[in-house]
């Protein structure tokens, strides 16, 4: 999963961004409301998160 975000585009890792946020949203409210089976997928999460904004900016420096 990590070299995958090497290999998009701007466009699409500021989608996968959005689409990481939403899903983010999603598992704390599930897991506040004590639905979540996982909540290990939280973490992981945020750590795709960190590992796109990473690409971004390093893209954004060159």
């Amino acid at each position: 999963m990590k070299s995958e975000f090497k290999n998009m585009t701007d466009v699409e890792l500021e989608k996968k961004l959005k689409d990481l946020k939403s899903e983010l949203f999603s598992l704390r409210f599930r897991h506040a409301s004590g639905q979540l089976e996982n909540p290990l997928s939280i973490r992981t999460c945020k750590r795709n998160i960190a590992r796109v904004n990473t690409e971004l900016r390093a893209r954004k420096a060159k």
